[in-house]
C-alpha cells in the first residue's frame, strides 16, 4: 500500500470513531436488501432509483451550495465520474435483488469484502498473504453453495447481478482513494455531485422506451408502506451510507472501509430470514457460514498485511 497515494490509518485511540458509522452504514445496507424488495418489481427499478436519489437531492443541494461553488473543474469531474459508477452499482444491486432474494443478495455482494483487497493487491503491485487467498477461496465456495438451496443448478439472473454489483463496489471504493482531484475537497460537495450525476444517469434510462414505468406513475401507486421503504432507501441508505463511505475512505484505507462493511450480510441475513419469511435451505446454510467464515477470515488476514 503507497502512502503517497493513500491516506494514512487513524491512531489507535481514533480508530472508532471512523470505524462506528461504517459500521452503522453496514447495518442499513443490510436492511436495505429487503427494503428494496418490497417497492421494486422489474418494471420499476429506474423510477424507484429516480425517486430514491431525487428526494434528497435538492436538500444536499442547498445544505452544500457554498461547497459546491468552491469546487474546481478537475474535482468536479472526478465526483461525476465517481456518480456514472455508482448508477451501474445501484442499477445492478437493483435488479438484482428483485431476482434473488434479499438474502442472497446481501451475502454475495459480501464478495467485495475479498475482491477490494485482491484488486488494490493488483494495483499496487503487491502480493496478498497465504491466508487471504485461502479466506478468498473459502468465500467464493460458500456463495456457490449458497445459489444452491434447491440443489446444484446454475446460479440465478439475481445471483449474478450481484456478483457483478460486487465487482462495481469494488471499482468505486478504488476510485474514491486514487482519484487525486477528490482528495481534497468537500465530502457533502462530493456526495451531493455524485448523487446528482446518477440521478441524471437513471432520469436518462426512465426516458428510454422499454426501461419501465415512469416514476410518476410507480410514485402514484405507491402507499403508506411503500413510501416508508423508499424514504429509509433515500435518507438512511443513500444519503447517510455514500456521504459516510466518501468521508471514511480519506481517513483510512479503502480496505478497512470495505472489511468494516462486513457486517452487511449478517445484517441482510438477519432481516430476510426473520422479516422477509426467506429460507436458505441446507446448502445455503452452509455457503452463508462460509462466506461470513471467508469474509471475516480476510479481513484478519488484510489487517495483518503490511
Amino acid at each position: 500500500m503507497s502512502a503517497a497515494v493513500l491516506p494514512a490509518l487513524a491512531p489507535p485511540r481514533r480508530a472508532w470513531a471512523t470505524d462506528l458509522p461504517v459500521l452503522l452504514v453496514a447495518a442499513v445496507w443490510g436492511a436495505s436488501y429487503l427494503a428494496a424488495k418490497g417497492i421494486t418489481t422489474t418494471h420499476t427499478v429506474v423510477a424507484v432509483l429516480v425517486l430514491r436519489f431525487a428526494i434528497v437531492l435538492p436538500a444536499l443541494v442547498v445544505a452544500g451550495w457554498r461547497g459546491l461553488r468552491a469546487l474546481n473543474a478537475a474535482q468536479w469531474r472526478g465526483a461525476a465520474l465517481l456518480g456514472l459508477v455508482l448508477s451501474v452499482i445501484f442499477l445492478l444491486e437493483t435488479y438484482g435483488v428483485v431476482h434473488t432474494s434479499a438474502t442472497n443478495a446481501g451475502l454475495v455482494i459480501s464478495l467485495t469484502m475479498i475482491f477490494t483487497p485482491l484488486a488494490e493487491a493488483l494495483v499496487t503491485r503487491s502480493r496478498p498473504s497465504g491466508a487471504f487467498l485461502a479466506a478468498a477461496g473459502l468465500s467464493v465456495t460458500g456463495v456457490v453453495l449458497l445459489t444452491q438451496g434447491g440443489g446444484f443448478t446454475g446460479p440465478s439472473v439475481g445471483d449474478l447481478l450481484m456478483l457483478l454489483a460486487a465487482l462495481a463496489r469494488t471499482v468505486h471504493v478504488l476510485a474514491m482513494a486514487r482519484i487525486k482531484a477528490v482528495k481534497d475537497a468537500d465530502s457533502l460537495s462530493l456526495t451531493t455531485v455524485q448523487l446528482g450525476s446518477a440521478v441524471a444517469v437513471f432520469a436518462v434510462l426512465a426516458a428510454v422506451p422499454g426501461t419501465g414505468r415512469a416514476p410518476w406513475e410507480a410514485a402514484a401507486d405507491f402507499g403508506p408502506a411503500e413510501w416508508a421503504g423508499l424514504a429509509f432507501l433515500s435518507v438512511f441508505c443513500t444519503l447517510f451510507g455514500f456521504f459516510v463511505q466518501m468521508w471514511s475512505v480519506r481517513r483510512t484505507s479503502p480496505s478497512r472501509v470495505s472489511l468494516l462493511l462486513g457486517t452487511e450480510p449478517l445484517w441482510a441475513a438477519a432481516v430476510g430470514i426473520s422479516l422477509g419469511g426467506e429460507r436458505l435451505g441446507l446448502l445455503g446454510v452452509l455457503g452463508a457460514v462460509l462466506v461470513l467464515a471467508g469474509t471475516a477470515w480476510g479481513r484478519r488476514s488484510a489487517d495483518r498485511s503490511p
